[in-house]
């Protein structure tokens, strides 16, 4: 399965947890509803994926979490904020950078349309 095939299901996803939720309430609740869809859907889901730093050829102990990795190949960040940041989009970018993976989404439940905040982002590799 393609990373785009992947995104599409995780857009339907996300959408379901949305009308079924709503907007306002915890970023873990949100994390968790979405975890369930995405493997009622029979994706690989791993949550909280340590991400090592490998700084000047040494890995350092300091250790990032994906919030959720889809088929190992797709990164979720998920957010409950009042505005998603600037910072937020650059969070995810650095995230696939890190990683070496081409694809991540952004999602933020925290929002009246939530077709308007979800986010693609690729990783120019």
């Amino acid at each position: 399965m393609s990373e785009n095939e992947i995104s599409y299901l995780i857009r339907g996803a996300i959408v379901k947890v949305y009308c079924n939720l709503g907007p306002g309430i915890f970023e873990s609740a949100y994390e968790a509803a979405l975890i369930h869809e995405l493997r009622n859907l029979n994706l690989q889901v791993s949550t909280q994926v340590p991400v090592p730093l490998i700084y000047d050829s040494v890995r350092m102990e300091v250790c990032f979490r994906l919030d959720i990795l889809v088929e190992n190949l797709v990164i979720i960040e998920v957010k409950s904020v009042e505005h998603l940041l600037e910072v937020h989009h650059k969070q995810l970018l650095t995230y696939l950078k890190l990683s070496g993976l081409k694809l991540g989404i952004l999602v933020n439940f925290n929002s009246d349309d939530i077709s308007k905040s979800i986010f693609r982002k690729v990783n120019g590799l």
